[in-house]
């Protein structure tokens, strides 16, 4: 299996998220960029997680249906065709960072999938129902991991 290269020109793999965009900044999305996605991919998907998240592995961003020949999308962009889901806070798209004050960063780990066939997932995944769809299916993929404490 090959691997995807992800990237963001906002942060660096295992630095900080910048501020902008956590939830009680300006909650946009991050921009990323990505590299080396398989020919015979038919559609990508998009997760970010928070598996420090205290009540279990809070799901911040879920998009499937990415055009496999797209090399990225802008802050706050939305790739046209694309499906965004449910996150954790009930809310369509993007939900930034927002760990309990106090706690030690959180790690947020941006993940990248390229999938043989469209995928059907439930508008409220979990992080769960992602994994047993998208781990097993995938051709390959590229993780960016980024931190965020409050």
């Amino acid at each position: 299996m090959t691997d995807i290269e992800l990237k963001s020109a906002a942060f660096r793999d295992h630095d900080v998220i910048p501020r902008r965009h956590a939830k009680a900044g300006e909650n946009i999305s991050p921009p990323l960029s990505w590299s080396g996605v398989p020919e015979e991919a038919v559609e990508l998907a998009l997760v970010c997680e928070d598996p420090d998240a205290p009540s279990g592995t809070f799901v911040h961003w879920l998009v499937t249906g990415i055009d496999p020949r797209s090399e990225g999308l802008d802050a706050d962009e939305q790739l046209s065709g694309s499906q965004p889901h449910r996150n954790g806070f009930g809310e369509r798209g993007w939900g930034g960072p927002q760990p309990p004050v106090g706690d030690d960063a959180h790690r947020y780990f941006f993940r990248l999938y390229a999938l043989p066939a469209p995928v059907s997932l439930p508008d409220d995944a979990t992080a769960d129902d992602v994994h047993s769809v998208l781990d097993r299916q995938q051709l390959a993929s590229g993780t960016l991991v980024g931190l965020y404490q409050r």
